[in-house]
């Protein structure tokens, strides 16, 4: 698939911009052409297996409870009452697991020109090791179900079990098992507010060029990491990972900023058996929060976004509904990406 591709389905032109590449790992890779409509047979386009260390298992049913509990709360509008109870709960969990936790606040204006709130969630383990990998989701809930195929539910919340709470979710289930068999280095979770509301689709304008206010909690968090110079080997954001039917081609700007990163990612996947749902295919390019981590704090970042074909949206089919519900959840694609991000972390702790 050669298209640019945003989180409102508008056209990205950001083709003439220049690029800078980062070199994570010194494997040595394969060939990058894969065609997007060829078979994926085993092996097909993949680097050499690599050794995989022993890493703990992903628990997909704790993933799916803390999902279930994000989405208790309600739709996690920037500014309303569920979206200030769903932080607190999301700091308290951190906290519970042995993160040192901090928040980034402030307000920021929105499409319309109005001022949404925006609270970071930051939570670090190991702290004291200067050593940093990042992991990365929003929090918040689409403010509009603008994508929902009943126009009455247009200015509906949306409850975002998948586009939002999965990511978050993930995240917990790996600082919970990470705080029971320890690591060598340190990671920072980082839960971006203000992701996903970005301009809606009956509005009439367009937005910025920076895309659209879109990711907007990202975007404040990167500049801020940039002024005081935080650093990180390299990132990945988790968005939208645990939908019915869900699979991960490789997203364009991972690959122009992170291509070795991809790669090792998609190697890993396919090694733990999850080459079904890791695509061994391109697939475009995305505005999300990995696209300010690497343009303004210079972080290499990768995206691990779904790619759904056939359906309404790439993004899935309740992308941006009513139907972001926990029943259209599937364990076991949050079992898939879990796992994989835990083989990499724990890959790399035989390194350090």
């Amino acid at each position: 698939m050669n298209y640019y591709q945003q989180k409102g389905n508008h056209l990205w032109n950001g083709t003439a911009k220049s690029i800078f590449y980062f070199l994570l790992f010194t494997f040595s890779f394969f060939a990058l052409f894969v065609s997007c409509t060829g078979s994926q047979k085993k092996g097909e386009g993949a680097a050499d297996t690599i050794a995989l260390a022993p890493a703990p298992a992903f628990v997909a049913d704790s993933a799916m409870a803390y999902i279930e509990a994000q989405c208790a709360f309600g739709p996690r509008v920037p500014g309303n009452a569920a979206h200030a109870a769903c932080g607190d709960w999301i700091v308290q969990r951190f906290q519970a697991l042995g993160a040192e936790v901090s928040e980034l606040r402030t307000t920021l204006d929105a499409y319309n020109g109005k001022p949404i709130p925006c609270r970071n969630i930051q939570a670090r383990m190991n702290p004291e090791s200067a050593d940093r990998i990042l992991l990365t989701a929003h929090w918040d809930s689409r403010a509009w179900a603008d994508n929902d195929p009943d126009n009455a539910n247009h200015h509906t919340p949306v409850l975002a079990a998948n586009d939002g709470a999965s990511g978050v979710a993930v995240m917990l289930e790996i600082a919970r098992l990470i705080r029971e068999t320890g690591l060598s280095y340190g990671i920072d979770f980082i839960c971006f507010d203000a992701e996903d509301q970005g301009t809606p689709e009956w509005a009439e304008e367009e937005g910025d060029d920076a895309g659209g206010y879109w990711c907007l909690g990202s975007r404040y968090w990167a500049q801020q990491a940039s002024v005081v110079g935080y650093r990180a080997r390299y990132g990945v954001n988790l968005d939208m990972v645990g939908g019915r039917g869900a699979c991960f081609r490789m997203e364009g700007f991972s690959r122009q900023f992170a291509g070795n990163l991809v790669h090792l990612v998609w190697q890993i996947a396919r090694q733990l058996g999850f080459g079904d749902y890791f695509l061994w295919q391109d697939g475009g390019y995305v505005t999300d929060d990995h696209l300010p981590i690497n343009r303004i704090a210079r972080i290499p970042c990768i995206d691990i976004v779904p790619s759904v074909e056939g359906a309404a949206s790439s993004f899935g089919p309740t992308w941006h509904t009513t139907n972001d519900t926990p029943e259209h959840i599937d364990p076991a694609v949050l079992r898939a990406v879990g796992q994989t991000i835990l083989q990499l972390i724990y890959n790399d702790n035989e390194t350090n």
